[in-house]
């Protein structure tokens, strides 16, 4: 039986695509199964970024020319092309990191209903007219486009991410250099070709795959760049934003996360119960919103705790395209090997494992980057388990007196993305919402849940304090202009 040599993909420059100048590639990995390949990527240079980049700057006058309405209808293009590769390109999101195929399915949906969304924008106003001290003159606003943007994107949501920051920054007039993550580097290649298939002007939108010193730090320093837009980790979002600020570039960074549930005296315990899984485990953990700290009242905790194990035992962990399977892989083997050692330093703080934490026995995960969801009782807020992203499968319990031990226990540390409670007591809920430091605040749901309409981002060090999707995108986007006209 011949070997079929996994697929190749390359950059996308310049309306085509492109080996790397340096012909270097490298692997993408499934990582249920280590020894399967998944694509042939490229490992690209400062070059190809160039490439890229003079190729954005060359077409960004005649695209911001265009009217709103013909840039939205190319958007909308580009939605009906992808809802038509909606099970093509989640199937390789699966491969690629590992989320189960429903979930990768409806990243891939929700990439389509954002492009419809930013298609529509094309159409909304863009200033406002103000009355001016001068009865014979005329005094309005109206926005510009940075130029060229850099998009950073990571590699927990391959779709849904870069795509709520490549149709903002397409539809208000950028042109845009897209570095997507290397380990997700196939599924962003399919999402480049819906793009490319809709009809996009050549040099409009280009995607560099490369290591995230060379491209991504390459991007935040190029003074051709007027833009960079990052979501990732804490240290190298700070280091993106320091090179554009050296240069005077506009930035946008949403970062870590360690986001509380507070289960008050009064909640609904099994819905509460449902929300920390769904929102802590989902995605084997893998989001910046996922929830992490669980903050339960301890009239409560014992029952809550009870019925939190049990259900969690009931979780089936396993590769993603099995329709059976509820918790897939981490992503690769170092955000594993981060995870277990998260494991082993909860234990050695004192904290008490109550369930999982391991690799998996069965035999056929064993060359998968597997981790058992882990949950931990007994934690104190000063634990590192209690401060740190861990970024995987974790959920920790910490026990409260009452509501307000509970809000300082959910602001006690350095994030500030979301927050969520579960109640029944309206003074509860207004109480959290007017307290809690948090920029995605929920009463009655899980952490994890971004409405594409709506503004999302973070307080303290989770995000640099922008905020994206939904309308208020287009604040980072474009810039204001007041225009004075006098006859």
């Amino acid at each position: 039986m011949t070997n079929i040599p996994p697929p190749v993909y390359d950059n996308y420059i310049n309306g085509e695509w492109r080996n790397s100048e340096s012909g270097r590639t490298q692997k993408s990995i499934n990582p249920a199964n280590k020894n399967e390949i998944v694509g042939i990527i490229p490992d690209s240079s400062k070059q190809d970024l160039e490439d890229a980049v003079a190729a954005a700057k060359a077409v960004r006058l005649a695209w911001r020319k265009l009217a709103g309405t013909d840039r939205g209808n190319l958007l909308f293009k580009a939605a009906d092309i992808m809802e038509s590769r909606t099970n093509e390109i989640g199937e390789a999101m699966t491969l690629e990191m590992g989320k189960t195929l429903p979930e990768a399915k409806g990243e891939t949906a929700r990439g389509v209903a954002i492009l419809r969304y930013y298609a529509g924008e094309g159409m909304r106003k863009i200033g406002d007219v103000i009355p001016s001290s001068d009865a014979a003159a005329f005094l309005y606003t109206t926005r510009s486009p940075l130029g060229t943007v850099g998009v950073i994107s990571p590699w927990n949501f391959p779709v849904a991410i870069p795509v709520w920051k490549l149709a903002p920054a397409l539809i208000y007039g950028n042109s845009v250099v897209w570095k997507p993550a290397t380990e997700t580097a196939v599924t962003a290649a399919k999402v480049m070709q819906c793009f490319h298939d809709a009809g996009f002007p050549a040099g409009v939108l280009n995607m560099v795959v490369g290591s995230g010193s060379v491209i991504g730090q390459g991007i935040a320093e190029h003074a051709d760049i007027n833009g960079v837009t990052f979501t990732g980790s804490n240290a190298v979002g700070q280091a993106v934003g320091q090179a554009a600020l050296s240069r005077g570039a506009k930035y946008q960074l949403e970062m870590g996360g360690k986001n509380p549930i507070i289960i008050a005296a009064d909640a609904d315990v099994d819905l509460a119960v449902e929300a920390t899984i769904s929102g802590g485990l989902r995605s084997t953990g893998q989001k910046c919103t996922a929830t992490s700290r669980v903050i339960v009242v301890k009239d409560v905790y014992e029952e809550f705790k009870s019925k939190l194990v049990q259900k969690v035992a009931e979780l089936k962990v396993g590769n993603g395209l099995n329709g059976q399977t509820w918790l897939g892989p981490c992503a690769n083997e170092k955000q594993m090997e981060t995870v277990l050692s998260y494991i082993r330093k909860g234990v050695e703080e004192g904290a008490v494992l109550l369930y999982g934490g391991t690799r998996p026995t069965d035999s056929d995960l064993s060359d998968g980057f597997y981790v058992t969801p882990a949950i931990f009782d007994k934690v104190t807020s000063t634990m590192s388990i209690a401060q740190e992203e861990i970024f995987g499968p974790v959920l920790t319990l910490i026990e409260v007196n009452d509501m307000q031990e509970a809000i300082e226990l959910a602001n006690d540390t350095k994030y500030g993305l979301s927050a969520s409670i579960y109640t029944r007591n309206i003074g509860n809920a207004l109480q959290f919402v007017q307290e809690v430091e948090a920029g995605l605040v929920r009463v009655n749901a899980e952490t994890a849940g971004v409405e594409l309409q709506a503004p999302f981002g973070g307080m303290k060090q989770s995000s640099s304090h922008s905020r994206e999707q939904g309308q208020a995108a287009i604040e980072f986007y474009t810039s204001i202009k007041t225009v004075f006209i006098k006859p």
